[in-house]
């Protein structure tokens, strides 16, 4: 099997899309062998973790597969160790959670909305169910003694979606370049109180924490699933948002050029509009940029199969470098994540049990996924797939230019090249 032919076989696709786009994409750049290159990457890759797993290269999935389950259990529990075991029930438990993550990121800043606009919104359509939950009869009273980036969160999880796309939101197609600033990124874990009104959405997102991009915040719900692993899933969740939000802050300044458009471009980001139609395809290559992970909601969306670059999968490679940080700042014997640096697009077939081939992705928020997950037997891949893609688009440009050509073409969803 050729390198193409298996990077085709990775992703799902056809194998001739791959052919073409080495084609092309040797023509312009004048490098030849790089399909080669990112499959003898892969393998070497893989065969360092699995010497450092102590598992024969030759080993079936659910050996490998274990293995990587086993290290990240090993890995969360030191983090756990070092950081003074939190339970992760109690907004005192992520003072040494936050403060580790700032050790590692600093204070980023973004261009997000003001606070008064925030306020102005609230008033205009007042949170009914927030109020009745905090016992206030006005948006006035309530924000004389709550935090307004804590009600903000809030209304994800407790006023539902329909009301917030219906009506709160609604308000931002009034939004102007005026109505934003810039200021400090906010980490913000919630009082224990919210816990048992954010059980459902804890439930149904599978992790305890969100953020808003408009409002540059992070915020963290004191609720723990009880399943191995969510320590360090949920750090490595807020160092991918700590990526994402200024990614997006950069975007809403772009929109702020053009201020006749903003308000529309502003909210088709924060929707994540993708591009809903097949484009015609002459002698150059055509990508889309998809700004969501778009198996969650259909496996098999005809967008994952054609070539496409992914910001989500950009913002992962910069939490893993995170995440490898995170290890050398804690400082604590045991603590060694450098096993996890560089692994987004790493991944191959292993035969299973019944003698089959099975895709085993080395990506930490695959593996991470499929652990707290693993009641369900359900096994994560997407992460993967989509840093590959990302991934053939760098090694013949570049990471940089990758994110640039991700800035550039997110609002039309597609470029030529």
């Amino acid at each position: 099997m050729t390198s193409s032919d298996k990077i085709a076989k990775i992703l799902r696709t056809d194998k001739d899309y791959i052919e073409k786009i080495e084609r092309h994409f040797s023509e312009i750049t004048k490098k030849e062998g790089i399909m080669d290159a990112i499959m003898a990457e892969n393998e070497k890759k893989m065969s360092d973790r699995l010497s450092r797993l102590d598992v024969d290269r030759n080993a079936g999935a659910k050996e490998i597969y274990d293995a990587l389950i086993s290290k990240i259990e090993a890995d969360n529990h030191a983090v756990s160790i070092a950081l003074g075991n939190p339970s992760l029930t109690k907004m005192s438990d992520y003072e040494g959670i936050v403060e580790a993550i700032k050790k590692v990121k600093g204070v980023e800043r973004g261009f997000f909305l003001k606070k008064e606009k925030a306020i102005e919104f609230l008033k205009k359509e007042p949170p009914k169910k927030i109020l009745e939950f905090l016992k206030y009869d006005s948006v006035d009273a309530m924000l004389e003694h709550e935090d307004l980036f804590e009600v903000m969160s809030t209304l994800r999880f407790i006023e539902g979606s329909e009301w917030l796309n219906e009506t709160f939101f609604k308000q931002y197609e009034t939004l102007t370049p005026a109505d934003f600033e810039e200021r400090e990124i906010v980490i913000r874990p919630l009082p224990e109180k919210w816990g048992p009104a954010a059980q459902e959405f804890v439930n149904k997102k599978w992790h305890n924490l969100s953020h808003l991009k408009e409002m540059g915040v992070v915020f963290v719900i004191p609720l723990s699933l009880g399943i191995s692993g969510e320590l360090l899933r949920m750090m490595a969740l807020t160092f991918h948002y700590l990526n994402e939000i200024p990614f997006y802050s950069d975007m809403i300044r772009r929109c702020a050029d053009l201020p006749e458009t903003f308000a529309a471009n502003l909210i088709s980001l924060l929707r994540g509009d993708v591009l809903d139609r097949h484009m015609p395809e002459g002698e150059k290559t055509l990508w889309l940029v998809v700004q969501r992970y778009l198996t969650k909601d259909d496996e098999n969306e005809w967008r994952l199969f054609v070539p496409h670059l992914n910001p989500e999968a950009i913002h992962w490679v910069k939490a893993g470098h995170d995440i490898m940080k995170l290890g050398e700042v804690l400082n604590y014997e045991g603590v060694d994540l450098s096993f996890w640096a560089d692994l987004d697009w790493v991944g191959d077939f292993f035969k299973d049990e019944l003698g089959e081939d099975t895709l085993v992705s080395f990506n930490l928020v695959d593996t991470v996924m499929s652990l707290v997950e693993e009641k369900e037997s359900i096994k994560f891949m997407y992460h993967h797939q989509e840093a590959l893609w990302n991934q053939v688009f760098a090694s013949y440009f570049s990471f940089g230019e990758m994110e640039k050509f991700s800035k550039d073409y997110l609002p039309q969803g597609y470029f030529e090249i």
